[in-house]
């Protein structure tokens, strides 16, 4: 038999070892130390293993955990620890082969079996140190939503900013210990969130309101980002991100951010993708970072010039320059960027278009004119308003 590895990562819920399965108990019985909550610990029965108390925060029982590296070792967690728990935290340093896993029945099978829901359809997220903001691309009248939370007080915290977002009117689920002794479930509206709650706590969310609500195709509207003037508007981002075309887990560069909307609705496409908005005023930049916070979305920004600032950061599967293009830039793009990058440019300039004309020239791809009219009063009538016309370069290096 191959030896076992060091580490077990058992996951515990609130009726204790009774609802174990016989592997998990078995490596608790054989464990030299047993690392896990104050909580989870008080939950066990007496152990011949050593007891060691999870420090708060969470990061700093990380290298205590790797103290122990080589002894027989039990990290205890919440339900499922590789649904919306701390299992890929854990072992995020380990090698394949050094850690084994006993899940337990997550919180939110739990809760959606409370509740009648059904678990693939609803949205589900972990908000014990993350912002409420994550919600936010799935607010909308009708949705249903679970989401664990840091505590009792956050449950109320939740419900206010809900109310602040416009959707005032939703119904709430209050989700406590469940699956053990101390279970309690209770619904209330957002201005009755009862003041006991014990932990650990889920929310159930039932939508309701009139608060704006996130469009899931690409352009979405401006008023979603803040900016003061240099932002690609809708029409034409929705035509940059088709053009950019995110695939899952991908990395933008979106050079010249503005308002950060390329970056930002690119983030928007799916919950793996990465971007770095590049923006070398510092107060645009600042601005973009309120904009990913409001959105609920991880977006890095770097103030600087590009390409100087470019230099160090992860290279990108595709990259975006919507603002201050140039024969360097394009140089250096195309010197340090590997094989296989999209590069996607906007220019309304006349030098930005005889540049990527002259680039298109030489390296391919494709070349676009886009002119917007919008429909303005004119007198007692209407009339077209022209926009300046955009011209966007698509190549694959």
């Amino acid at each position: 038999m191959s030896e076992l590895p060091w580490l077990t990562i058992v996951g515990l819920g609130e009726d204790g070892p009774d609802g174990l399965s016989p592997a998990s108990l078995e490596a608790l019985q054989g464990a030299e130390i047993i690392m896990g909550a104050a909580r989870h610990l008080e939950l066990l029965p007496d152990m011949d293993a050593e007891l060691v108390t999870w420090p708060v925060p969470f990061a700093d029982g990380l290298p205590v955990l790797m103290s122990y590296r080589g002894r027989r070792v039990v990290a205890l967690a919440s339900g499922d620890p590789f649904w919306h728990g701390a299992g890929s935290v854990l072992v995020r340093d380990l090698d394949v082969g050094e850690w084994r896993a006993f899940p337990a029945v997550g919180t939110m099978s739990l809760a959606a079996a409370k509740l009648g829901w059904a678990l693939e359809k609803t949205p589900c997220f972990g908000l014990h140190a993350a912002p409420f903001a994550r919600l936010r691309s799935v607010l909308a009248p009708g949705a249903r939503i679970l989401a664990t939370v840091r505590d009792g007080a956050a449950v109320g915290e939740l419900a206010a900013w809900l109310d602040g977002a416009g959707f005032g009117g939703s119904n709430l689920h209050v989700l406590e210990a469940l699956g053990g002794p101390r279970e309690r479930v209770r619904s209330c509206g957002l201005g009755d969130v009862p003041s006991d709650i014990q932990h650990p706590v889920c929310v159930g969310l039932e939508i309701a309101g009139d608060g704006a609500v996130l469009p899931l195709a690409s352009g979405r509207p401006d008023a979603f980002f803040d900016n003061d003037g240099q932002i690609t508007k809708r029409p034409v981002r929705a035509l940059t991100l088709s053009a950019l075309a995110p695939k899952a887990g991908e990395l933008l560069w979106d050079i010249g951010g503005g308002s950060g909307s390329i970056g930002l609705e690119w983030l928007l496409a799916h919950p793996t993708m990465q971007a770095a908005a590049i923006e070398i005023n510092a107060e645009r930049a600042a601005r973009i970072a309120q904009n990913a916070a409001s959105l609920g979305v991880d977006l890095q920004v770097v103030t600087g010039a590009a390409p100087d600032a470019l230099d160090g950061l992860p290279l990108p599967d595709a990259v975006f320059i919507g603002g201050g293009i140039s024969q360097e830039m394009l140089d250096w793009i195309w010197r340090k960027l590997p094989i296989g990058t999209r590069l996607i440019a906007n220019g309304v300039t006349l030098e930005a278009e005889i540049l990527l004309a002259q680039w298109h020239a030489q390296k391919g791809g494709d070349l676009l004119r886009v002119e917007l009219s919008e429909s303005k009063p004119l007198g007692r009538k209407r009339g077209w308003k022209a926009s300046y016309p955009i011209v966007q370069w698509s190549v694959t290096l």
